[in-house]
């Protein structure tokens, strides 16, 4: 299950482009937590302990119990904005969550054992590689393990026959495929277009060409 880390966020009064870049250069990162139940709430994160965060993390669904001033707040990391050109991060959303409340995640798939049909060329081929699912914010997984061990070729595994942790429920419907053992896919030799078909064949000689008209008859001798 995915684990809930701590996390002290301050409240941030500073606005505006200026300011927000010294609160950076300060290692400090701007942020938002925002709920169903939560009013909107501008506050910072220290920089380093929020990347070691992300650089530890199996999956994308980051838990955090944010330490407030006015108390502890369970959150989703919602977005984490970065700076492509110069690296770094650059804001981040929080959602702020309750307990005994239900959430929606996207959770990764992934993988487990080899399948009898590779042996006969086969492939897996994940048809989904992650899964939405619904659960409690204590049950949400890191991960979803599927065990492939028993596909032959053209055999699959469908959503009805994952075995989710105990109160985690699928989103998709149960005859979804997720994943396949598959032939590998074939591609046809192009044909040959017209313009090459009529191209002779090297070393072939080109056809003769056609006679020269005959010439025209010979005038009429004029009358003496």
């Amino acid at each position: 299950m995915a684990k809930i880390l701590d996390l002290i966020a301050q409240p941030r009064t500073v606005i505006g482009t200026g300011a927000v870049n010294r609160l950076r250069k300060a290692g400090n990162t701007p942020a938002v937590v925002y709920g169903r139940k939560t009013p909107p709430a501008n506050v910072q994160v220290d920089t380093k302990t929020f990347t070691k965060i992300l650089q530890n993390s199996a999956s994308d669904n980051i838990l955090v119990s944010l330490k407030l001033d006015s108390g502890e707040q369970l959150a989703l990391v919602q977005e984490v904005q970065h700076d492509h050109l110069k690296g770094g991060i650059t804001h981040v959303d929080f959602h702020a969550i309750a307990m005994d409340e239900e959430i929606h995640a996207e959770v990764p798939v992934e993988t487990v054992g080899e399948a009898p049909g590779l042996k006969f060329g086969g492939l897996i081929e994940a048809i989904h590689h992650s899964l939405e699912v619904r659960c409690l914010p204590k049950d949400l997984p890191e991960h979803i393990t599927i065990d492939v061990s028993h596909l032959n070729l053209g055999e699959s595994v469908h959503v009805g026959e994952l075995k989710l942790p105990e109160g985690v429920r699928a989103k998709l419907a149960a005859d979804v495929v997720i994943v396949s053992c598959v032939e590998p896919k074939v591609e046809a030799e192009p044909e040959p277009t017209a313009a090459a078909a009529a191209k002779p064949a090297a070393g072939a000689k080109a056809a003769p060409a056609a006679k020269a008209a005959a010439p025209a008859a010979k005038a009429a001798p004029a009358k003496k």
